[in-house]
């Protein structure tokens, strides 16, 4: 399965390099490939390095002004012109969506992501990474927006959220079974 992981290029601190290190060895150890950002930088590389140490394949879409930090040994890597074309790359080389800790580049994604799921532009699994509780927050907006009629869907159809990668792969594997 290719699974596509939106997450942090920053150097962040083990509350969330340790469970993402875990879930990229799951990855890899099932033999999923990972489609990501393509940067060698933070929680990417540290993504990237559990993901290839684990045998699971690199699939990287990178743009062209962070080229310069692209993983170099990805088994395919693409640079394009701008970050709404690598959104649209990203979507189509996964079969499945995990969003991890980041930021607004993270955030960007996910809602991108959510909105064409909400509108059946997609219908791939999307799964939150909770990881640490980062987005509880996120959570409690989101259900707001369901119970006060913003969304046309139940959040339930649009997104799982997972508090650890064993259950977050675990969810993705079965609802990509059931299809």
């Amino acid at each position: 399965m290719n699974i596509c992981v939106f997450l942090s290029a920053a150097d962040l601190d083990e509350r969330y390099t340790a469970p993402a290190r875990e879930f990229a060895g799951l990855l890899g150890k099932a033999g999923h490939t990972l489609v990501w950002g393509g940067s060698d930088t933070g929680l990417m590389k540290v993504v990237a390095d559990g993901v290839q140490e684990a045998g699971g394949r690199l699939v990287g879409v990178s743009v062209d002004f962070l080229a310069a930090k692209a993983r170099p040994n990805a088994d395919e890597m693409t640079i394009t012109g701008d970050l709404a074309e690598r959104k649209a790359l990203l979507l189509a080389k996964s079969d499945a969506i995990v969003v991890m800790v980041g930021g607004t580049g993270t955030l960007d994604e996910a809602t991108e992501i959510l909105e064409l799921k909400k509108h059946a532009k997609h219908t791939k699994p999307v799964v939150v990474l909770n990881t640490a509780g980062f987005y509880d927050g996120l959570r409690t907006q989101f259900q707001r927006m369901e119970d006060e009629g913003f969304l046309p869907r139940p959040l339930a159809d649009l997104a799982f959220f997972a508090e650890d990668g064993r259950t977050a792969l675990a969810h993705l594997e079965s609802e990509i079974a059931a299809r």
